[in-house]
């Protein structure tokens, strides 16, 4: 009988240590194999941050640039984000940001073609739920802003609608935890959008919610 491979599973519970801070997260995450997307990603991306921070920013996953630095919101997404963030009120370099999963999903007509992103089923995303759990449980943040339906699903489940809830204060348990969240769009479709200026404002908007939840 053929031996299943630890990603056959979809879960990286095993591959989470039972003790340590952040660091030791990150480090345990670099050799992830809780399910396939490891494979064809250059490297996992985890969160970063400040590991006492009030807030804690949760995206969908890794974009190209992220995969190929190996650090969360460093691409075009993640520098309008900064921008928000600062309009709202709240310092990014107080925030922790991580990506409800941590390997770039994407397809790829050919070698040194363009990576195109493709959305993390949710057989994936909670394959990738203890590294989530596990920062929550270490940063312990007072609010946690949710950026898009993606993040949004992996944290309240399948039935999230972002449309529906940005702007507002939720409160839910989260991994075991009694958690405040804020849902907003994920930056990205800001850059996608045709009228640019109106959902950057919105974004901004719903950003200020999560500034008064902290002040």
């Amino acid at each position: 009988m053929a031996v299943k491979a630890p990603e056959d599973a979809y879960t990286a519970e095993p591959f989470v240590p039972e003790r340590g801070g952040l660091a030791a997260l990150r480090k345990a995450a670099a050799d992830c194999r809780g399910c396939p997307l490891h494979r064809a990603a250059t490297q996992t991306v985890f969160g970063e941050g400040d590991a006492h921070a009030r807030v804690m920013l949760v995206g969908e996953q890794p974009g190209d640039q992220e995969d190929r630095q190996g650090k969360p919101f460093v691409g075009p997404a993640g520098k309008l984000l900064d921008r928000a963030l600062a309009d709202a009120g709240i310092d990014p370099g107080d925030a922790y940001v991580t990506n409800a999963v941590k390997h770039f999903k994407f397809s790829q007509v050919e070698p040194r073609k363009r990576r195109i992103h493709k959305a993390p089923t949710l057989r994936e995303m909670t394959a990738c739920g203890p590294w989530l759990a596990a920062e929550l449980a270490v940063v312990e943040p007072e609010l946690i802003v949710i950026l898009g339906a993606t993040a949004g699903k992996a944290l309240l489940g399948s039935g999230f609608r972002v449309t529906q809830v940005r702007g507002t204060v939720l409160e839910e348990e989260i991994h075991g935890r009694r958690e405040r969240l804020v849902p907003t769009v994920h930056p990205s479709s800001v850059l996608r959008s045709d009228d640019r200026e109106s959902a950057y404002q919105g974004l901004v908007s719903d950003l200020q919610v999560a500034a008064r939840v902290l002040a």
